[in-house]
C-alpha cells in the first residue's frame, strides 16, 4: 500500500472533490491497511525543502512508517521510494497519491510498465480540477490500472465476514465513524414501496 504526498499544499489545490471527504477517505484506506496488516510505504515530496509533511490525521494512522521524502515528482524516479516498494514484497500495488494528474500517474504508469499490478482508490485521491483527475484515470485505466473505491476496498480485502480477526477493524471503519459515508447513507429515510427497512 502506497501513499504519496498527502500534504498541506497538495490538498488545498484539490478541487475534483471535497477535501475533508478526501482526508477522510484517505484516512480509511490507510486505517484498512493496518487491519490487514499491509506493508506500507509513505512517501512526502519536498518536506525537507519547506513543504509541510503528511497531514495529522494520516499521519496518525501510519504512526510507525517511515516518511520518505523526496524531491522528485515521480516517486518511482526517487531511489529510496522505489527500495521501499521492492522491499514489500509484493506486486500488487494499491495506491493513493496526490495530485491524480502528477504524483499518482507517473509511479502508476512506471510501475505498470516494470510488471506490477495498480490499484488506485479513487475516492482517496484528487486532481487540480475535475478535467485533470479524470483524465489522469483515464490514462491509467488505458495502461492496465485496475480502480476501486475505499468500501470496494475493504470488502475484497475482508472477503468473508467468517474472517472473525478482523470484523471489528472492518466494522468500525466502514460503520464506526460518524463521517463515513457508508453509515450516512443506512441513516437516510428508507421509503421503498414493498421493501420492509433493514
Amino acid at each position: 500500500m502506497v501513499f504519496i504526498d498527502y500534504q498541506p499544499a497538495q490538498i488545498s489545490a484539490v478541487s475534483s472533490m471535497d477535501l475533508q471527504l478526501l482526508v477522510d477517505n484517505v484516512v480509511r484506506v490507510a486505517k484498512i491497511g493496518k487491519a490487514f496488516d499491509l506493508p506500507i510505504v509513505l512517501s512526502t515530496v519536498n518536506a525537507k525543502g519547506g513543504q509541510k509533511p503528511t497531514v495529522p490525521p494520516l499521519r496518525e494512522v501510519l504512526s510507525r512508517e517511515k516518511e520518505l521524502d523526496r524531491t522528485t515528482i515521480n516517486a518511482w524516479e526517487d531511489k529510496e521510494f522505489l527500495e521501499a516498494v521492492e522491499a514489500t514484497g509484493r506486486r500488487k500495488l494499491i495506491m493513493c497519491a496526490l495530485w491524480t494528474e502528477a504524483c499518482l500517474i507517473f509511479p502508476s504508469l512506471d510501475a505498470l510498465r516494470d510488471g506490477y499490478d495498480v490499484y488506485p482508490v479513487v475516492d482517496a485521491v484528487g486532481g487540480t480540477s475535475i478535467e485533470a483527475h479524470q483524465y489522469a484515470l483515464q490514462r491509467i485505466a488505458q495502461a492496465g490500472g485496475k480502480f476501486e473505491s475505499w468500501a470496494q476496498l475493504i470488502c475484497e480485502i475482508q472477503r468473508d465476514w467468517g474472517r472473525a480477526n478482523t470484523i471489528q477493524p472492518v466494522r468500525q471503519i466502514a460503520f464506526g465513524d460518524p463521517s463515513s459515508p457508508i453509515l450516512k447513507n443506512t441513516q437516510r429515510p428508507f421509503n421503498i414501496k414493498g421493501v420492509p427497512a433493514p
